[in-house]
């Protein structure tokens, strides 16, 4: 009577054990995918991807791939960690593999494309599409033929993808830069075969068995992504430049320069975290701000801390958006750079102005914001003193400035030193002006011409 539940208790442990063993035959198959223009993001991607599959002790690293191509610093960085993975790995292309798609295809295992796909095309353009000179073609020509030999595939195609110097019978003529249909990949060995999808592209490739884990990206990998757009860079400097110049114009309120520091981390975290900006870039944009916040409040005048500020300033932004290493811009198309300083001067152009705007919506018009300002009339009879009205004595007569006057400042007057502020424009220390009004309490100075 004992033996029977303990035989019974022994098939159902054997018995749950049966779809344990045969997972055990099932390949954990890692996938990503890079279906936009190679970059920095799709870096990120690529490393998270090893990351994880190395974690899971994935069988197989799958990429699906679709691009026109990128940037081949970018792509450099994902072929060879591609090529150093420490399983297996496969493409899906899945529809174009053009330019830098092309490399980074050929720096995997095995090569699958969709039908009507294409793979080649492989040189190093500028953003107009025009090609960069020899400098750059024949290091992306030695990436594409190491490449290829490495993973066993012909160098002479690979590096045809690149040069249209290169004649290859029955292949490609001379004139022309080499690009491959599916079909054409597969008669020539640059592909292993045809898939309607990656799962197919699976079970061509011999794996039935197989436990797949996509990517998912996390909320702060999606964050990262959206605050290194350009688009979104570009209103970060705004907010910088506006919040910086509106808070100068203003001291005291603190709101904008909360509004800067606060769009400063949003733009230098990322592109920190990307590994796009340096700490010797932010470090270029903080001394910058120093050097303007010393011209502004301490060197009269706008000289070379000002110029040098504005110097810094601008280069931190713009190398922040780039993928140099150090001073090195040998593999930074030239177009890329021209671009990011257009959008890094524009972006601080408006943001310069809709401060000027703000500033005289929020703090001197007539709208709901009003509070901003103060508007409390204080009336005599509750115990407010007008102001003095001795120094309308003043008016006509002329004076030294003791400061630089921006506009505010002191002079003296018949040996008698007061505040008073510029007319119109800014005035140097020692020179002579004249008192042509007094408003709001203050004594209105204009320089007198010699």
């Amino acid at each position: 009577m004992k033996i029977k539940p303990l035989l019974w208790l022994f098939l159902c442990l054997f018995a749950g054990l049966l779809p344990l063993s045969a997972q055990t035959d099932s390949k954990k198959i890692y996938v990503f995918e890079i279906d936009d223009n190679i970059s920095k993001p799709a870096l990120r991607k690529t490393e998270k991807a090893l990351e994880e599959a190395k974690e899971m002790k994935a069988d197989l690293l799958l990429l699906r791939l679709n691009t026109f191509g990128g940037e081949l610093e970018a792509a450099d960085k994902i072929r060879t960690l591609l090529l150093d993975a420490p399983m297996p790995t496969m493409v899906y292309i899945d529809n174009n593999a053009a330019s830098a798609g092309a490399l980074i295809s050929i720096a995997c295992d095995s090569i699958y494309m969709a039908p009507g796909g294409s793979i080649g095309a492989a040189s190093v353009v500028n953003q107009e599409g025009e090609i960069m000179p020899d400098k750059y073609q024949s290091y992306m020509r030695s990436l594409m033929r190491t490449t290829a030999e490495k993973n066993g595939r012909d160098p002479m195609i690979a590096q045809a993808m690149v040069d249209p110097d290169i004649y290859i019978k029955g292949i490609i003529d001379s004139g022309k830069v080499l690009t491959f249909t599916t079909k054409e990949a597969i008669r020539h060995g640059f592909c292993e075969g045809e898939a309607e999808s990656y799962k197919e592209a699976l079970s061509n490739a011999g794996i039935e068995e197989y436990v797949i884990t996509e990517q998912k990206l996390s909320w702060l990998d999606k964050v990262i992504l959206f605050l290194i757009n350009p688009v979104v860079s570009g209103l970060l400097i705004m907010a910088i430049v506006g919040g910086v110049y509106f808070e100068l114009q203003t001291p005291g309120i603190g709101f904008p320069i909360i509004i800067a520091i606060s769009a400063a981390l949003l733009y230098f975290a990322p592109h920190y975290l990307e590994g796009l900006a340096a700490h010797w870039e932010i470090l270029l944009f903080i001394a910058g701000l120093a050097l303007l916040i010393v011209e502004i409040f301490v060197v009269p005048g706008f000289g070379l801390p000002g110029i040098s500020g504005i110097i810094l300033i601008v280069a931190s932004l713009v190398l922040s958006m780039i993928f140099n290493i150090g001073f090195d811009f040998q593999f930074v198309p030239p177009g890329r750079v021209l671009s990011r300083l257009l959008l890094v001067i524009s972006a601080s152009i408006m943001g310069f102005f809709l401060s000027i705007w703000l500033g005289k919506k929020l703090i001197t018009a007539e709208t709901r914001f009003g509070s901003l300002a103060f508007k409390t009339v204080l009336n005599t009879d509750e115990g407010f003193v007008a102001q003095d009205m001795s120094l309308t004595r003043f008016v006509g007569r002329e004076g030294i400035t003791l400061t630089f006057m921006r506009p505010a400042g002191k002079v003296e007057i018949d040996g008698e030193v007061m505040d008073a502020v510029s007319d119109i424009g800014l005035i140097d220390k020692g020179e002579r002006v004249t008192v042509i009004r007094f408003e709001n309490a203050q004594l209105v100075v204009a320089k007198i011409e010699e």
